[in-house]
């Protein structure tokens, strides 16, 4: 199974593309895509869709995992980030990929085995995990990479 994980958003957007192999998560590819705050909101949601479609041509994934939709107080955000997620969503079942979604106490138990980690100790656990993580990846790009952790964890040991 190759998975596409993705922390959703419009502003910062974590994506991650790993597969199960000998035995542990590897880590094929990750980045933090940054929109231009400047933007108007349809066209950085452009970037998403664009940067979505881009990454499933290149790596041909069969899974898209997601993390859910996290409401804070910001009912604007929440809001943007529900339509990058549905663009999201459309692109995956339109390439034909399964799509898996993942609350955020779920992928922290899977990577930590507790739901109420602090994000230092998702962050140390996803190194564990995974060696390859980059030294530079930002929070989103970890956030993918823990979405990629759990999924794989989940669903990618039994093909």
């Amino acid at each position: 199974m190759k998975v596409l994980a993705i922390d959703p958003g419009y502003d910062r957007l974590g994506v991650a593309v790993m597969e199960y192999v000998d035995g542990r998560e590897h880590l094929i590819f990750s980045t933090c895509v940054l929109t231009d705050k400047k933007s108007e909101l349809v066209d950085r949601l452009f970037v998403v869709g664009s940067t979505i479609s881009e990454l499933i041509a290149t790596h041909q994934p069969d899974t898209v995992a997601i993390e859910t939709l996290f409401f804070n107080k910001n009912i604007k955000t929440a809001i943007g980030v529900a339509q990058a997620r549905g663009i999201i969503l459309y692109l995956a079942k339109k390439a034909g990929c399964a799509v898996h979604e993942f609350g955020p106490q779920e992928i922290k138990v899977a990577v930590t085995g507790y739901g109420n980690s602090d994000k230092d100790a998702v962050f140390s656990m996803v190194n564990r995990l995974v060696p390859n993580v980059p030294k530079n990846a930002l929070d989103d790009e970890y956030d993918a990479i823990a979405v990629g952790v759990t999924c794989l964890a989940q669903f990618g040991r039994t093909r």
